[in-house]
């Protein structure tokens, strides 16, 4: 009869072991945090051998030579004392290395009565700064599927009692050694915790090398584009910003806006990659100053400096015809010689002045409209008139001192752009959403390609490149348009144009958004929690 009650209390302890497993792995697999993952197997392991105290080592072999990690301690018996990370020699002088590169587990019943003639010994001083006693040790190798070694876990003092506090002077009436089955159970829970702990440290690897991919990406985009240098940062930052705010309200419209920390990394590699698409823009359009290229703009005065010695030479045709025409003894022996030629020749130079002066004019006028400044309709009117200039070239022909082209350039009324660079610098949203559409996003990321894809898009379908309403425009991209416009608007580095100051930035902002092209809601979120603050701006104190 007793036979048969100790059998169904040892059924009933492995059935709730058994099960125990099942959940310790269940929560292993579902842990993609690293510290979270270490934490959890080793108070797993604890409870199942009653232990008081435990740590896991991980093995690092960056460097020339390998190292152990310590990652993670507890001691139920020691709550209050400090533990930190630190490295230490992968070698078989301590409990930990010794394992870490044989391969074999040990167990201790006594770590201060070891049996003479092993490598390895405990280091007694962590004992002696906590007034602790160690005395039975578990040591088990964390391995893969391949027998590789990636950690360490070792459990201390196995109690009768959970609840017993451990001292160093009833250590050895309240601690136990530990069992055969508690060492093969646990390592069978130390290899799938080894599984796991690779995957995790794959998965960071995975997620540091797309980083590092994401990172590279940036600096093509500045590279190819050094005048907006910083603006992908600036961006990524305010939008998460922004989106992090969003998160927060709990009342209105936006109270339905709930980010995770994985959305939240795809809204940051949506921003950080939303221009990436510039580097099919042609970089003398995406670097474009003025109207005009720079080998334009040369050209041109080598044409106005052309024109004017051509004029000159005329003026010297003129009167070289007049001198041979009218002989000079003639003039004199009538005594006018003097007054007759020098009339003639002062109205040749009066000319020659003149049309000198219009070029002159049309020159001034040409680098005035040349810069990116809003036109007014009287330089407008006088580009009109330079495009009917005529000049005669070396090969003696009329030709327009300014090509049509050219006059296209110049009579840009806004920016630096003609409508065709401007399509071009356009299209770099597409660009993008072609290049993004090839990376194989995982499920958290999928969207990333759509939310850069729309970061023009406005509320009232005057956007681009889709023209898309504000019911088919994602969120997050309502938000990056926010924080484009606001680069924009205050960045320092732009050649073309000076940087608006924070109020006049969200002033434009506002009237955006009471035009329907801007979120209004996010606008004044934008403002009132001041997510511009993570640039370091701030409102001026007389604002």
């Amino acid at each position: 009869m007793t036979d048969s009650r100790d059998q169904s209390q040892e059924s009933t302890e492995c059935s709730g072991l058994i099960e125990q497993l099942l959940a310790i792995g269940t929560a292993l697999s579902s842990t993609h945090d690293l510290g979270a993952l270490l934490t959890l197997i080793l108070t797993k392991s604890r409870e199942i051998t009653c232990s008081d105290a435990g740590s896991v080592y991980l093995v690092d072999r960056t460097g020339h030579e390998p190292r152990l990690w310590f990652k993670v301690a507890q001691n139920f018996s020691q709550p209050a004392a400090s533990f930190r990370e630190f490295a230490m020699p992968m070698t078989p002088k301590s409990l930990a290395g010794y394992v870490a590169l044989t391969g074999e587990s040990l167990n201790i019943p006594d770590a201060y009565d070891l049996p003479e003639g092993v490598p390895y010994q405990l280091d007694r001083s962590f004992d002696r700064s906590i007034a602790y006693r160690t005395r039975s040790v578990l040591v088990l190798p964390m391995q893969n599927q391949e027998r590789e070694m990636i950690g360490v876990l070792q459990l201390i003092n196995r109690k009768h009692n959970a609840t017993t506090v451990i001292t160093a002077e009833n250590a050895l009436d309240v601690t136990q050694p530990y069992l055969d089955w508690e060492k093969r159970v646990l390592q069978s829970l130390a290899s799938q915790a080894a599984i796991c702990i690779e995957r995790n440290q794959l998965q960071e690897s995975i997620e540091n090398l797309f980083e590092g991919f994401v990172k590279a990406a940036v600096q093509i985009i500045e590279a190819r584009d050094p005048c907006t240098s910083g603006h992908s940062e600036r961006v990524a930052d305010l939008t998460v910003r922004l989106s992090q705010e969003a998160s927060a309200v709990t009342i209105g419209s936006l109270q339905s806006i709930q980010f995770n920390d994985r959305q939240l990394q795809e809204i940051r590699y949506a921003a950080l990659l939303h221009d990436f698409g510039k580097v099919g823009v042609p970089e003398a359009i995406l670097g474009k100053q003025k109207k005009l290229f720079p080998m334009q703009l040369e050209v041109v005065q080598n044409r106005f400096a052309l024109a004017q010695r051509t004029l000159e030479m005329e003026c010297a045709q003129a009167k070289f015809r007049h001198l041979v025409e009218h002989p000079s003894h003639q003039k004199f022996h009538s005594g006018d010689f003097a007054c007759s030629h020098c009339q003639e020749l002062k109205v040749l130079d009066a000319k020659l002045e003149q049309a000198i002066k219009l070029l002159d004019r049309y020159w001034t006028l040409l680098v005035e409209t040349n810069e990116p400044r809003i036109l007014a309709e009287e330089p407008l009117a006088q580009l009109r008139e330079l495009a009917q200039y005529r000049y005669r070239d070396r090969d003696g022909q009329l030709k327009p001192l300014i090509s049509t082209e050219e006059m296209t350039q110049l009579m840009v009324a806004r920016g630096t752009l003609t409508l065709a660079e401007r399509d071009a610098i356009q299209s770099h949203v597409t660009h993008t959403y072609e290049f993004l559409k090839q990376i194989p996003w995982t499920k958290q990321l999928q969207n990333v390609p759509a939310i850069a894809y729309s970061h023009h898009e406005k509320l009232d379908s005057s956007g681009y490149p889709l023209g898309l309403k504000q019911q088919d425009i994602p969120i997050q991209s309502q938000m990056m348009a926010i924080a484009d416009i606001y680069d924009a608007l205050t960045a320092g580095d732009r050649p073309y144009k000076r940087s608006l100051s924070l109020p006049i930035a969200l002033k434009i902002l506002k009237q955006e958004a009471a035009q329907s092209k801007l979120n209004s809601e996010l606008v004044a979120l934008f403002e009132q929690r001041q997510v511009f603050a993570v640039l370091g701006h701030q409102v001026p104190e007389n604002a």
